[in-house]
């Protein structure tokens, strides 16, 4: 089998195209995740696929992670359903910059998303290349956060307390908040990507809520610093979504965020997440 590559002309993501998911073979796998390495975001169009088709393309690039604050969809309990009904008026999910799940202590190696209905405006994605904005990043920014290790938490966004912890607000994604989201988990600010090799800058203030051993105004201060570079326009690739489209994205090395813009219109895709891979080492 032959794909056809096209990289999307801005920081990161290509779109892959002579492929169908639901039949794929070991060599057109392994070319698969050749360019998802080199591209950080791929999108495949005009892909028909069923929940089944879906889990097991995610089983092909590492075992299933956890999705801790998330209810599954009946029947599969590794998808997600990422939705928002035409008249929601709750606060937009995920609009902030992240790599997922990063305040795990094995966080997720990717996450995918097949779109099952798309609006006619709006919802667009935003990515983030984070080693090419730690190799753009200028000398002296570096030096101050070279070594430092991040602490990060889910108690923003899933606690009780957090921005999805009312239960009544209308949403209609099923998020499932917990006092769980109170721990913390410790990262280096820079990681070497497993698979590559590449150095990079991990995660963001989306799930940063310190910096360890540093003081608190210091630390958010310096955060704060690195957030306004992390997601500079020159770093980004902004994905449009079509109908029977699945996207794939590596978190070590990669930021997102959703956007809106199509109130009025519904708008539902799942989501199944690539779960840390230990036997995944760089050659």
């Amino acid at each position: 089998m032959t794909i056809d590559i096209q990289p999307s002309g801005q920081a990161c993501g290509a779109s892959v195209r002579g492929v169908d998911l639901r039949s794929l073979d070991d060599d057109t796998t392994a070319a698969i995740r050749s360019a998802w390495l080199e591209h950080k975001v791929l999108a495949f169009p005009d892909q028909s696929l069923s929940d089944d088709d879906l889990e097991a393309f995610t089983l092909r690039f590492g075992p299933f992670g956890d999705d801790p604050f998330f209810a599954s969809i009946d029947g599969h309990p590794h998808i997600a359903a990422i939705r928002r009904t035409a008249d929601e008026t709750s606060s937009l999910f995920a609009e902030n910059w992240h790599a997922d799940w990063s305040f795990q202590e094995f966080p997720p190696d990717g996450t995918c998303l097949y779109s099952k209905v798309i609006p006619p405006v709006g919802g667009d994605t935003l990515y983030t290349n984070q080693q090419a904005a730690l190799e753009a990043m200028p000398t002296d920014l570096r030096a101050r956060i070279e070594g430092l290790r991040a602490v990060h938490s889910a108690r923003g966004g899933y606690a009780p307390d957090g921005a999805y912890g009312d239960d009544d607000d209308g949403r209609s994604m099923q998020i499932r908040p917990s006092a769980d989201a109170y721990a913390t988990q410790i990262h280096p600010l820079i990681r070497t990507h497993p698979e590559t090799g590449a150095e990079t800058l991990y995660s963001t203030i989306g799930y940063i809520i310190g910096i360890d051993g540093m003081d608190d105004d210091e630390a958010r201060e310096l955060l704060g610093e690195l957030y306004q570079w992390q997601i500079r326009d020159e770093f980004q690739y902004r994905h449009v979504w079509e109908p029977d489209m699945l996207v794939m994205w590596d978190n070590r090395c990669a930021l997102h965020r959703a956007t809106g813009g199509y109130e009025g219109h519904e708008r539902l895709l799942h989501r199944t997440t690539i779960g840390f891979n230990a036997a995944v080492r760089a050659a």
